[in-house]
């Protein structure tokens, strides 16, 4: 114990006496700590903290699987028949992910609600500060208008009000008795302000996918045992519903997997380039270390003369380094801490489990443990190497030698340019990461998404209640909007959509009339119900046929307009898919199958599902024609969006347009107001983010590269100065000894550059999903790259070159 005081001693007091190095290694080690413990921060939040529900870990989400892949889906039939499976599940509930809900009254709002069956707060653990879950039979048919509301909406809207609980609030206009009020502390994804139930009919034969279903599985009960049995389950399915689920089964995995699972590449990208910064840092602090321990070579000297072995030598500069690096890892926490408020305010919004503006993620003991765990390890990194080289001291030459020239051993030139070829290295592999997420990027703005989104308004509007579970009460709402908003002036047209572009959608099978079927349908498409003037409004061009009339109406012949990849997939080159029938939501349930409609026009390609994704087969209808069960359907799972097309700015237009749509739905709130132009950069705000921070850490990578190529170029130049002097005295021109100065620095960097780019091919199928327009072995990419950083490394050596052709001789062979 005394002799690590003893070390902690001396350490403090060289840190003391050289105040400028202590700055510099512990500035580069709290940057490079600080963006790692930011981006672990985030990590922590989404990936390593259990979800808050109670015994999370017996929660799964049920997967539909098919030829296409597995994701999240549930259809009425299907929950019941997983409901069933109780031999591994204790529960299972079916829920959407929400949407707009009219608060009505004297102030209107549009706020998150939620459809759920009972056992949705049994599974999630809910906890209630007054009242109690829905019961089975209020979540039957006919179960009464009820609902439960979120302990912050309780609090917002109804200032905490004691008695609220079997009181009736407005919603759409009618009344529904709130029978609870859940904790504050209740965190759901998706987040809700009230809850509603959605009193299925145990007998129905609905097949249409609009929600999804968790359970909680049975103690005892693994992963493995809930996956066979529902394989089981799924061939009950088929034998009950023939045709159903044709070619589909049914899977599950953990809820938090289901949660993380497109967003866990991403950080796990993020964390590894982070590190990669860190530990070209390291490298550069390694290098700084090693000059200081060359300058120290006399007083290990003295002190193994004195009797201290080589392991009191390296424990010594070990307690330096670690001291050093705790330090710089205190500095980073803050910094860390500071800067992932400002990762965050950048971050696309859409990263699961941090909470509103990031609440979740903060310091607790795993971010705590993990800054002080890589700073001992940096410590350790970045200091061995050093301790070991300067423990091996020759005790003869290192007494005759002045501090200022003893640093020129091989030994420890070799091991400062192996750091400096790991430098190079490893900067390449993050610049090339960089430069496909810049040519991702350039890509993705560079697609035509089928629509001209300039000068676009858009809003969303709820229509709940009994009135808009019928066509006609929507039909008549959306009419009596587009009039009064085409009146206005500086609007071009208006029309509603309950697909907005870039948004993803619905999908319903289709049969093409007088073709013959290979199944219970042609196939499946892309589904959705505008309004007149809606290919106006984004200027979608009618490739043939016509557009949607004020005149197709319920009354009228049923129409439909497909797009151009719908034609190319289902019709033949020679077939004019015009003047043809089809009949949508054959199968999915008797509510939601129409009869036969008549193909008017074909449109331009949309890329609905996102810039990145190809445009699909869609289907798009006159919202005037939908059916009944397909209107009731999507007042509970979607809000209507208006789309306005103006000849201003259209946030100069969103108090005029938001007034008129009140008044023609008779008070209704609107939410959501955005350009069309905003929505398509959301669409891309991830891709955009993961490009922003890869770009920053390839350009700080290359920076510290160019640092420590320089760095190790000066030092040489000067511990090689007498050489330099009698190369010159013997007749060596400075044109030779500029030439001799950058072929030792690029020797290093096109080692560095060679490692690097077979890293690179390794490593860069890690970012393969990320990508877009562009392979992770892009020529383009792997050529400019090396040669950029060739570029930048030749400048960091071309300096001490000159400085090195500029020696004077005489002074130079005077130097020590």
């Amino acid at each position: 114990m005394s002799d690590f005081r003893t070390d902690l001693k001396h350490a403090f007091h060289m840190f003391v006496k050289n105040p400028g190095f202590t700055i510099a290694v512990v500035a580069a080690l709290a940057l490079g700590i600080g963006a790692d413990t930011a981006i672990f921060s985030v990590v922590n939040a989404v990936l390593l903290k259990p979800l808050s529900y109670p015994e999370p870990d017996r929660i799964v989400q049920i997967l539909l699987t098919g030829p296409g892949g597995e994701g999240p889906g549930a259809s009425a039939t299907k929950l019941h028949v997983w409901q069933e499976q109780t031999s591994v599940f204790q529960d299972v509930a079916g829920y959407d992910f929400g949407g707009g809900m009219n608060l009505t009254g004297a102030v209107p709002e549009q706020v998150h609600g939620v459809h759920v069956t009972e056992s949705y707060f049994r599974i999630f653990g809910a906890k209630f500060v007054q009242g109690r879950p829905f019961t089975p039979e209020e979540d039957r048919p006919h179960g009464g208008n009820v609902v439960v509301i979120s302990g912050g909406l309780w609090k917002r809207k109804f200032g905490s009000d004691p008695s609220l609980v079997g009181k009736a609030i407005s919603i759409a206009n009618l009344p529904y008795t709130v029978v609870g009020i859940t904790s504050p502390d209740f965190d759901t994804d998706p987040v809700a302000d009230l809850w509603i139930p959605y009193q299925f009919d145990p007998n129905t034969k609905d097949q249409a996918h609009y929600f999804v279903a968790a359970a909680r599985m049975k103690p005892g009960i693994s992963l493995a045992q809930v996956q066979a049995q529902l394989k089981l389950a799924s061939l009950e399915f088929n034998r009950k519903y023939p045709g159903a689920n044709e070619r589909g089964g049914f899977d599950a995995q953990l809820l938090k997997d289901s949660v993380v699972s497109d967003i866990r590449s991403s950080l796990l990208v993020l964390i590894g380039a982070v590190s990669f910064v860190l530990l070209i840092a390291c490298a550069n602090v390694a290098n700084l270390l090693m000059v200081r321990a060359a300058g120290r070579s006399r007083e290990f000297a003295i002190r193994a003369a004195l009797g201290a072995g080589r392991a009191r030598i390296i424990r010594q500069l070990l307690t330096e380094s670690v001291l050093l690096a705790l330090t710089g890892g205190l500095l980073g926490l803050v910094l860390g801490m500071t800067g992932v408020r400002a990762l965050l305010a950048i971050s696309p919004g859409d990263i699961p489990r941090i909470g509103e503006d990031g609440a979740a993620v903060g310091l607790d003991w795993r971010v705590a443990l993990f800054t002080f765990g890589i700073s001992l390890l940096t410590g350790i990194l970045f200091g061995l190497i050093p301790a070991l080289a300067a423990s091996k001291p020759d005790l003869s030459s290192s007494m005759k030698e002045s501090s200022k020239g003893s640093g020129s051993s091989l030994r420890h030139n070799k091991m400062r340019s192996l750091l400096v070829v790991s430098e190079v290295s490893l900067a390449l592999v993050l610049l090339v990461g960089a430069s496909l997420l810049i040519r991702t990027f350039v890509a993705l703005r560079a697609v035509d998404p089928g629509f001209n989104a300039h000068n676009v308004w858009t809003a969303e509007m709820a229509l709940n209640g009994p009135r808009f579970e019928k066509t006609a009460g929507v039909a008549q709402v959306v009419r009596v909007g587009r009039e009064q908003l085409n009146a206005v002036p500086g609007v071009i047209t208006a029309s509603v959509t309950n697909s907005m572009p870039l948004v993803g959608g619905f999908g319903l099978p289709f049969i093409i009339v007088g073709k013959p079927l290979n199944g219970p349908s042609t196939g499946g498409a892309g589904w959705m119900a505008v309004s007149p003037g809606y290919f106006d409004a984004f200027k979608i061009p009618i490739v043939r046929g016509r557009d949607f009339t004020d005149n197709d109406t319920a009354g009228s012949q049923g129409v439909a307009i497909i797009n151009e990849a719908m034609a190319k997939e289902f019709w033949k080159k020679d077939e004019d898919p015009v003047g043809q029938q089809i009949i949508i939501g054959h199968g999915v349930g008797p509510e939601f199958e129409e009869p036969a409609r008549l193909i008017v026009g074909i449109v331009g390609d949309v890329r609905d599902g996102g810039l990145n994704r190809n445009p699909g087969s869609k289907m798009v209808v006159p919202l005037a024609q939908m059916t009944d069960g397909l209107t009731e359907l999507n007042s509970k799972v979607a809000p209507l969006s208006w789309v306005v097309r103006t000849r201003l700015d259209p946030h100069q237009m969103t108090a005029t347009l938001t007034e008129q749509l009140r008044k023609a739905s008779g008070g209704f709130p609107v939410a959501r107001v955005r350009s069309m132009e905003e929505v398509v950069v959301r669409s891309t705000a991830r891709q955009d983010f993961n490009m922003l921070l890869l770009s920053i850490f390839g350009g700080s990578a290359l920076v510290l590269a160019a640092i420590g190529i320089y760095g190790l170029m000066a030092y040489s130049v000067q511990q090689r100065t007498q050489e330099i002097g009698i190369r010159m005295a013997m007749g060596a021109d400075r044109k030779r000894i500029t030439r001799m100065v950058v072929w030792q620095g690029m020797r290093l960097t096109l080692a560095g550059v060679a490692i690097g780019v077979g890293a690179a091919f390794a490593l860069t199928h890690l970012i393969s999903s990320l990508l877009y327009g562009v392979k992770n072995w892009d020529p383009t990419v792997f050529v400019s790259v090396p040669l950029v950083l060739s570029g930048v490394a030749l400048v960091a050596v071309w300096l001490p070159a000159l400085r090195a052709a500029k020696l004077n001789p005489m002074e130079a062979l005077r130097t020590e």
